[in-house]
């Protein structure tokens, strides 16, 4: 297994973006989020997501985050995005000049749930691992890549065939920031399993 910058493909593009040095860095557009139904009955269905495709059904991809976000909601991180109603999200929300949310987004047929714990505004820099067994997945995070710590185990509803899975960044309200990607590790599943 190895993380290929020439296997990804965009499901939508972002404003710009650039793949050097091991690194992409995207800006985001105006107005753009990845949300189903779920307590707003809001849909929105127009983030930029850039993936590729795997088979594998046991593995982990780890990811930094480091972002410049401005306004509320602004968000950064990993995805499985599968089509418009079944998908998964993990990333840092920005929600004043105090905290952020770090948490998880998991869409089954359609409805979205929101999990998150706040942390510091002044956290720039996130690592994500997202680890898969079988169409079960767990998502951990880390805030200086050695120490990851659990956010979520999850179910995919149709995440148990060929998936695509990838990073994305977003601006839901009129807003657009500079996020950038790196470390990118794609391996042996670390969630080992349990006993």
């Amino acid at each position: 297994m190895q993380f290929c910058f020439d296997n990804l493909k965009w499901t939508r593009q972002p404003k710009s973006y650039i793949i050097e040095n091991g690194k992409i860095k995207v800006e985001t557009k105006p107005f753009t989020d990845l949300w189903q139904r779920t307590y707003y009955l809001f849909q929105n269905d127009n983030a930029p997501v850039l993936q590729m495709q795997t088979d594998e059904r046991f593995f982990s991809f780890t990811v930094k985050t480091h972002f410049e976000s401005k306004r509320r909601f602004d968000q950064c991180g990993v995805v499985i995005y599968l089509d418009s109603e079944n998908w998964l999200k993990a990333s840092v929300e920005v929600e004043n000049a105090k905290f952020q949310r770090l948490g998880s987004v998991v869409t089954n047929c359609g409805y979205s749930d929101w999990a998150t714990t706040d942390i510091p505004a002044d956290v720039k820099d996130v690592w994500y691992r997202l680890s898969r067994r079988n169409s079960d997945y767990l998502i951990e995070s880390s805030f200086d890549g050695v120490n990851f710590k659990q956010m979520r185990i999850c179910h995919l509803v149709k995440g148990k065939e060929k998936i695509t899975f990838g990073i994305y960044a977003c601006s839901p309200e009129d807003s657009s920031f500079l996020a950038e990607f790196s470390n990118f590790d794609f391996g042996e599943c670390k969630w080992k399993e349990h006993k």
